[in-house]
This record gives C-alpha cells, sequence and structure tokens, in this order.
C-alpha cells in the first residue's frame, strides 16, 4: 500500500506525526531509519548508504582497514566520522521504526474517504489510476476507454509515479553528495589556506633567524678587524711619539748651546769675553759640536709609514653573493636528499 497516498488531509495529529516521520532525502516515510549520532536526526538506511557511497566513492576498496568515511548530516550539516561499517555501524531508532509500524497499522484500518484520492474531472466517480505517457498527464480509465486519451499510450499510475519518484530520489541523493564533496573541498580549501598562513610564518622566522646570525656574524667580524687597527694605530702612534720625545731632546739641548754661543757673541770686550767665557774653544767644542749635530741622524719613519692601506678589506664578492641570495629550488633539494640517501645506503 502507498502510504503516501493515505496522507490526512483534515491536518489532525496523525497528519502532524507523518510529517515527523519522512525522510529528508527520499521524501518517504523511514525505512530502518538511522541515528545520525550526535545530531540525533534520522534517515532511511538505503538513503544515508546511497549519500555516504556518493561522498565516499572509494570506501569500498578500502577492505578492512579500519578507517571509515565521513558523513554530512543533510538535515543541520553536522559532520560524522564513520567507522569502517560505513552507514551500517549506525544504530538504528527502534524507537522510530515502532511508531512507523503503528501509524500504517492506523492507516490501513481507516476506511479511505471520498476526495481522499484525485478524481477525473471529465468522469467525476472514475478515480484516476492510469498515466498517459503521450501527453504526460494522469488520467482515469474512462478517458482511456472513451475519452480524449483513446488513441494515447498509456500506463499504470503507481508504475510512473514510482519510476519518477525513484528518479527525483537519486537527484536528491546526486545533489547532496554534491553539496557534500563541495563542502568537503572547501574545508580542504580552508586547511590548506590555514597551512600556507603557518608555514609561510614558520619560514618568515627561519629565514629572520638565518639572516640574524648572519649579521651577528658580520659584526663579529668587524668588530675583530677594528681590534687590529686599532692595535697597529697604538703601535705606529707609540713609535712616533718616542721618536717625537727624541727630537725634542736634541732640539733643547742645541738651543742651549745656540744661547750660550749668542751671549757669548754679544761680548764686545776681550779681556770680559776671554775671562768670562773662556777660550773659545770650549764653548763651541768638537765634542759639543758632535753632540748638537746628531738630530739629523736620529732615527726617522719611513715613508708612508703613516699608511693604514694594509688593512682594506674587499666586500665585492660578498656584496655579489647577498645580492644573489634566493631561495633554494626545489629540484635541487631533492638531488641534495637524494644523495644523503645514497650515502645512509652506501
Amino acid at each position: 500500500m502507498d502510504f503516501q497516498a493515505g496522507i490526512l488531509q483534515d491536518g489532525s495529529p496523525m497528519e502532524s506525526l507523518e510529517k515527523q516521520l519522512i525522510c529528508p532525502i527520499c521524501l518517504e516515510m523511514f525505512s530502518k531509519p538511522v541515528v545520525i549520532l550526535p545530531c540525533q536526526h534520522n534517515l532511511c538506511r538505503k538513503c544515508a548508504n546511497d549519500v555516504f557511497q556518493a561522498a565516499n566513492p572509494y570506501w569500498q576498496s578500502r577492505g578492512s582497514l579500519i578507517s571509515g568515511g565521513r558523513f554530512r548530516c543533510p538535515s543541520c550539516r553536522h559532520e560524522v566520522l564513520l567507522d569502517r561499517h560505513g552507514v551500517y555501524g549506525l544504530q538504528r531508532n527502534l524507537l522510530v521504526e515502532n511508531i512507523i509500524d503503528i501509524y500504517k497499522q492506523e492507516c490501513s484500518s481507516r476506511p479511505l474517504k471520498k476526495g481522499e484520492h484525485p478524481m477525473c474531472k471529465e468522469h467525476e466517480d472514475e478515480r484516476i489510476n492510469i498515466y498517459c505517457v503521450t501527453c504526460e498527464v494522469p488520467t482515469c480509465s474512462m478517458c482511456k476507454v472513451f475519452g480524449a486519451h483513446k488513441d494515447c499510450e498509456v500506463a499504470p499510475l503507481e508504475t510512473i509515479f514510482q519510476g519518477q519518484k525513484t528518479e527525483l530520489n537519486n537527484c536528491i541523493s546526486m545533489l547532496v553528495a554534491g553539496n557534500d564533496r563541495i563542502q568537503t573541498i572547501i574545508s580542504q580549501l580552508e586547511d590548506s589556506c590555514q597551512s600556507t598562513e603557518e608555514n609561510s610564518e614558520a619560514a618568515k622566522r627561519e629565514l629572520c633567524a638565518r639572516f640574524d646570525a648572519l649579521a651577528a656574524l658580520l659584526e663579529e667580524k668587524k668588530s675583530e678587524l677594528l681590534q687590529r687597527i686599532s692595535q697597529e694605530q697604538g703601535d705606529k702612534t707609540a713609535f712616533i711619539q718616542s721618536l717625537i720625545c727624541q727630537y725634542k731632546e736634541q732640539l733643547e739641548k742645541s738651543s742651549r748651546l745656540v744661547e750660550t754661543a749668542i751671549q757669548a757673541a754679544e761680548e764686545t770686550g776681550g779681556a770680559t769675553f776671554l775671562m768670562g767665557t773662556g777660550p773659545l774653544t770650549s764653548i763651541l767644542s768638537l765634542p759639543r759640536i758632535v753632540e748638537a749635530s746628531k738630530g739629523g741622524r736620529l732615527e726617522k719613519i719611513e715613508q708612508g709609514y703613516e699608511s693604514m692601506d694594509a688593512f682594506s678589506v674587499s666586500l665585492d664578492h660578498l656584496s655579489e653573493a647577498v645580492r644573489a641570495l634566493d631561495f633554494d629550488p626545489a629540484d635541487e633539494d631533492e638531488e641534495y636528499f637524494d644523495g644523503e640517501e645514497e650515502e645512509v645506503e652506501e
């Protein structure tokens, strides 16, 4: 018996009950309903299996693997992870099955009222019980025998109804499965987007760490080279300062000798000159002149002694290397890892 045709039209509690017993996939009354945990929505087992198979096309080939697949409830879009049994591992809703049995018994025991089945407009006492395939409209037997459809091809109404209902159910299943696949792709893309952001942040941190380490190494090298220049500067300036002291001392001796000679030369009286200063040779004696003339023979610095050209550093090759810095190509990384694997095997 087609219980869909027996739906009450008087807004009774039975009608409200029947609406609660309709599968959202096939729009028929539940058949072996299952519970989609944890959202507690019901589906026909067959409908649920069709949706699950469409959303997981490779599930059958998994054999005895422990992992199952994903199932998205068509009522609330809640996603459920199934085990290796798939839909058949879900719990059956025995309470709903018992309610359906009671409802069917109530409907079967209730006599049909006039008006519960569509009647033919041309023949008011005839029920619409056949389908005109040629005109694609439901009609009655009298229309086929005597009426407008006597030359048309007809088929049983129930056959056409079941066929179109099956086709409609298949379309619904395809649409639901397509929505699930689209939702799965969206979830995968969202996961990929999140992973891309996380991997990018990790790559940025690693790159900053490498450049910071390189900058620290350059700073350490710069300090070392500056220390060497400062050391050389100290050595050279100390040597030059020692020479300056020697020359100042010699200049002071020579200046005193010159001053003494000038004072002697300014004396006009011969007796006084000879009595006060003694013989001239005592003032400008050969040893004293030799001692005063040593200023030209003191140690000197070589030409270019103050130059620091030896401490120049060429960074052109490093500049070129820095400009040429780039990320390693993937193929080079693969070759590198392949080489390491070969070495490990050897």
